[in-house]
């Protein structure tokens, strides 16, 4: 995640500001209701036809939905925080990275996720999801803090550099504008099924859990069918007739009783619901040096307790434990699926590297020329593959070409990859990338020096175990949470 606080701050936002610890959106960020408005509010994302295409063709959401998730989080914190810059830097970086997101679906038609309609619809969906969160929970929002809400969501699109119009200037005049989408643009996309019918059922555990895979598959066979049923129950009942959703028996009484049992929590104290602590806290690889980790240590000690007793009671299928666990190497099957499918498609092609790019990209906070040198390496780097890998000329490199080559991937263009994110890691600019350089790079709440190199680490060594972990095939615990974790 990137350290907002260490630019330089501004005064807090007046009161009444869109933006800022007055904002009606700063009050839902740490409510835990809000989870299930976010996955509500995905879902009808992911059935604008646009959007729908745009996630199947390029996004991670499948294979790394919890790194994705924080993500999320994360740039909403940056966008919606009291510093102006550090807003207007995150809305150029999303513009930068949208702008790269277009194509056509499976029906010819285009999509382009700078479309200033669509991105007004994936802030309509906030938008709309927190009202229905509240009104599902018995606290439905007063006319003022409505008012007041779709404000700060109008505001987020003009930083974006969106006229605020693509959005109805009124709450009044949103919602016709509202059933009209749903009633005549959304869609039961390839994307709305993987997400209800795929994603909850198969959700990978996170990186905390890792290591228990028998507690996390008994806890998602009874938890993923309940948020799938939950959110299918809140979804507009037009557009869930029309997308032909199946109507679960007593789905709508769970659904209700799901929002209002997170609504209780106004009752705890303030404070104790952080969700930006509880994302990073899911995210700590077992080699973190976080002294959060080694709290959590004695827990997961029980829970793998606890996992034996599952197994010797409803054995599961084998399940790999944590990267580097068991294992010093991977197949070249596995390297394919853990490492280089990063959109989970089965194929390896440009969305796979970009996702890489963008995912190194938003963790070190690069300007644009830094990104955009990262992202030509990466291009430069695809086309490399292509050339040396697609045998059937099919535009992608398929497991099985993968497998039959075993090639050595550490071409030039690879070691272009590895010389820029070098250079983009070392800040100060002296040619070692000490320690805190290093753990900025790979920030997923482990923090390790540099092993071997006495927490610094040249040019050439950088590069050496760079390659080595993406032609070499072997588990490292610094690039696997940075590519492999979900």
């Amino acid at each position: 995640m990137t350290d907002t606080g260490s630019s330089t701050r501004t005064p807090e936002e007046p009161p009444g500001s869109p933006f800022g610890p007055d904002s009606q959106f700063h009050r839902f960020f740490n409510d835990p209701r809000w989870a299930l408005a976010v996955v509500r509010a995905t879902v009808l994302e992911a059935a604008h036809p646009q959007i729908g295409a745009a996630l199947i063709d390029n996004s991670t959401f499948v294979t790394h939905p919890w790194r994705r998730l924080r993500n999320t989080l994360v740039s909403l914190q940056r966008m919606f925080g009291t510093d102006d810059d550090v807003r207007r830097r995150e809305a150029a970086r999303l513009n930068r990275m949208h702008a790269r997101l277009s194509g056509t679906d499976e029906r010819s038609r285009p999509y382009d996720a700078m479309d200033p309609e669509v991105r007004a619809w994936v802030v309509a969906t906030l938008f709309e999801s927190s009202v229905t969160m509240c009104r599902l929970s018995g606290q439905p929002l007063e006319p003022a803090a409505m008012e007041q809400l779709y404000a700060e969501f109008r505001a987020f699109l003009v930083v974006l550099g969106d006229q605020a119009g693509h959005l109805p200037p009124t709450v009044q005049e949103f919602w016709p504008y509202y059933d009209r989408v749903v009633a005549q643009e959304l869609e039961n996309t390839e994307a709305l099924r993987i997400i209800l019918y795929r994603l909850f059922d198969h959700l990978p555990a996170p990186p905390l859990l890792g290591g228990l895979p028998t507690v996390w598959a008994a806890g998602r066979a009874l938890a993923g069918p309940a948020i799938g049923a939950i959110t299918v129950a809140s979804l507009p009942e037009p557009f869930r007739r029309r997308a032909g959703l199946p109507e679960i028996p007593g789905a709508q009484t769970l659904m209700q009783s799901a929002y209002m049992a997170a609504g209780l929590a106004r009752f705890l104290p303030e404070g104790w619901l952080q969700t930006d602590y509880l994302t990073n806290l899911m995210s700590l690889s077992e080699d973190s040096d976080d002294p959060r980790y080694a709290t959590v240590t004695a827990l997961r000690a029980r829970m793998k307790r606890a996992g034996a007793f599952v197994r010797l009671v409803a054995p599961l299928a084998a399940q790999r434990g944590p990267a580097g666990a068991a294992e010093p190497r991977r197949s070249a099957d596995q390297f394919f699926a853990e490492v280089l499918d990063q959109t989970g498609d089965g194929f390896l092609d440009w969305p796979d590297l970009a996702a890489m790019a963008r995912e190194s990209a938003s963790r070190l906070d690069l300007d644009e020329p830094a990104e955009t040198r990262l992202y030509t390496a990466y291009a430069d780097w695809w086309r490399e593959l292509q050339t040396a890998l697609d045998a059937d000329g099919d535009g992608r490199v398929s497991r099985e070409e993968y497998a039959a080559a075993v090639p050595s991937l550490a071409g030039p263009a690879l070691i272009r990859v590895a010389e820029v994110l070098f250079d983009v890691t070392d800040a100060d600019g002296d040619q070692f990338i000490d320690a805190g350089e290093y753990r900025a790079l790979f920030r997923t709440g482990f923090g390790r020096t540099v092993a071997g190199a006495e927490a610094r680490c040249s040019r050439s060594a950088f590069v050496k175990d760079f390659l080595s972990f993406m032609a070499g095939r072997r588990y490292s615990t610094a690039y696997d949470p940075l590519l492999t974790d979900a």
